[in-house]
Order: structure tokens, then sequence, then C-alpha cells
């Protein structure tokens, strides 16, 4: 199977994390990556981009890739926590655990994340209400490794407001899509089936590896502002 950028990117931060490449060393180049994993050059310049974009890593005309000496945190877009935004719409907040448990992570899950296949992740549904009415349906991929232990209840506080606020990322991708309605989004958001959805699905990485990989429902009408 080719490995995709997301892949190579976890790959090099796996490395990262473990010292094989510590803080100051020099990396391979695009060209010896890409051979070794053998892929086109275009894919590990797409991954290094991202991680230099996060300050995992410093890249220089001449000079070379470097591991950063010391990783500075670029948040370029902002996770929110889905109770601030409704509360900030002025209504109140709640939500539902519809589903918690530990499972082999699907394939295309674990390749989107660069994890082994079958690797067991925690699989959570939550069903989140503004004013009691369905808000966002998150359906979420979550790599156990990233919690304490204890983990955390996640029928007591959302995943959503705990990763935001106990786990640092350096890296992530999202798509914004509009999606005709799955029957379980259908049935759990009170919906025809069909209906036009937007969805954000996001994949994140820590300094610890792959996080999470979420899929977000918002019911109809649901409009995103971003700053920048």
């Amino acid at each position: 199977m080719t490995l995709g950028w997301e892949e190579i990117r976890a790959e090099v931060l796996r490395r990262i994390r473990v010292r094989d490449w510590p803080p100051g060393a020099l990396i391979p180049g695009e060209e010896a990556l890409a051979e070794e994993f053998g892929v086109a050059r275009a894919t590990v310049n797409r991954a290094l981009t991202a991680l230099a974009e996060a300050g995992v890593i410093e890249r220089k005309k001449r000079a070379g890739t470097r591991v950063a000496a010391l990783p500075v945190r670029r948040a370029r877009l902002e996770i929110p926590v889905i109770r601030l935004d409704v509360l900030g719409r002025g209504l109140a907040y709640d939500f539902r655990l519809m589903a918690d448990r530990q499972v082999p992570a699907p394939v295309p899950v674990a390749a989107r994340l660069g994890l082994p296949e079958g690797q067991p992740m925690r699989y959570l549904e939550t069903l989140h209400l503004a004013g009691g009415l369905p808000f966002v349906l998150e359906t979420r991929w979550l790599n156990p490794a990233v919690l304490p232990d204890p983990p955390p209840d996640f029928a007591a506080v959302s995943a959503n407001e705990w990763l935001v606020t106990h786990v640092s990322l350096v890296s992530g991708d999202i798509a914004f899509t509009a999606e005709p309605a799955t029957p379980r989004e259908a049935e759990v958001m009170g919906v025809a089936p069909g209906t036009p959805l937007l969805v954000a699905e996001r994949t994140t990485q820590g300094m610890a590896g792959p996080v999470t990989l979420v899929r977000l429902a918002h019911a109809p009408g649901h409009r995103v502002v971003m700053t920048f």
C-alpha cells in the first residue's frame, strides 16, 4: 500500500519523539525520504511542510531540514470548544454520550492517522445540544495512548472539551463538506435521511503521535465563522 503524506508525517514525528532525530539534528532530504518510503518527492514535501508550519522542524534552503531545538506551537486554526460555542449563541448547552467503546480501528481510520491496521482505538459518539435541540453529532476515533490512567469520564466532560484543554497539538488537517445525512445521523439528529448537513472532518497529531480523527455533522442551518 502506498503511503500518504499523513503517514509519512506521523513516521517523521515518531522518529523525532523517540530521538532517532534529536533536537537540532539534520534529517534526511526529501529525495532520500521519498526513496525510503517509496513515494513521490511531492508527498514527502507536503508532510515536511506540515511539520515545519507546526514548528516541529526548520527548513532552510541549502542548509537542509533540522529538528527544531525548541519546537514552537503555531496554531493557525483554533479548535473550538462546542460547549462555549453554544453558550456564546445565548443557548443552553448539554450533551449525550451515545457510544463509548474500544475496538480495532477500521483500515481507513488507521491509514488516515498513520497507525497500524487493527490498532485498538476508543470510539466515541457524542450528541451536542443547543437549547435542547441537536446541534452537532460528533463521531470520534481517539488514540488511547494520549489518555492518562485512569482515563477521563467522557460522560461527564465531552471528548471535544477534554482534548482541547488537555492535549497539545503540533499539526492537523480539516475539511468542510456538504453531505447528505447518513441514516444514523438522520436518526440521532431528527432530520430526514439525505438532509444536507455541514460536515467537518479533522485529524490531529501531537508530539506523542496521532491523537484523533473526528467527524462533526452540524444541524441544518449551521454557520461557521473564522477569524484570521
